[in-house]
C-alpha cells in the first residue's frame, strides 16, 4: 500500500498512510517516493500487475510445499525484481539528488541508509531464484542414470 501511493492520487489514501509516506521520505530521504521519476513508476506499476498477484499463489505453494509448479512463476518473479532493483539501487547510490522540494540522500551514509531499505528486494528474490534453480525439491530433472517414462514407453 506504501509504493502504491507513488502511482495512484492521494486523495486514495487514508491520511495514516499519507503520513507514513510523508515520515519515510523525510526519514530515508527517498524522494522517489514522493515525486517519482517515470521509470520508477513503470516498476511499481510492475509491482501491481506481476508481483501482487504472485504473492497469495506462492505463499500457498511454499506453505503447502513440494509444488513443484511453482518453479518457472516464481524464476519470473525472482529475475523480474531482481532486476528492476539494478537500476533503483544505481540511482541511489549514483544520482546527484536535489535538496528541495524533496531531498535525497546526500552522504554515503545516507545513500547506504536507503540502499539497506531497497536492499532485501534484491536478496530475497536472489535467494528464491537460487532455490528454484538449485533445490532438488522444485527442480523437476531426473538425476544421472534415471531414464525417463518416454524412454521407457521406447522400450
Amino acid at each position: 500500500m506504501i509504493d502504491f501511493q507513488a502511482l495512484l492520487p492521494e486523495h486514495l489514501y487514508p491520511p495514516e498512510l499519507r503520513n507514513l509516506l510523508h515520515w519515510y521520505a523525510a526519514e530515508f530521504k527517498d524522494p522517489m517516493m514522493m515525486d517519482p521519476p517515470v521509470w520508477f513508476k513503470s516498476f511499481i506499476f510492475c509491482e501491481a500487475l506481476v508481483q501482487l498477484p504472485f504473492f497469495p499463489v506462492a505463499a500457498y505453494a511454499f506453505l503447502k510445499g513440494g509444488c513443484k509448479w511453482i518453479r518457472t512463476p516464481a524464476i519470473v518473479y525472482s529475475v523480474h525484481v531482481a532486476t528492476t532493483l539494478v537500476p533503483i539501487l544505481s540511482h541511489v547510490l549514483f544520482h546527484n539528488f536535489p535538496l528541495v522540494p524533496h531531498p535525497g540522500p546526500q552522504t554515503l551514509k545516507e545513500r547506504l541508509t536507503l540502499v539497506s531499505i531497497y536492499a532485501p528486494y534484491l536478496i530475497i528474490p536472489v535467494m528464491i531464484l537460487l532455490t528454484m534453480l538449485f533445490s532438488s525439491t522444485y527442480n523437476s530433472t531426473s538425476p544421472k542414470g534415471n531414464t525417463s517414462s518416454k524412454s521407457k514407453k521406447q522400450r
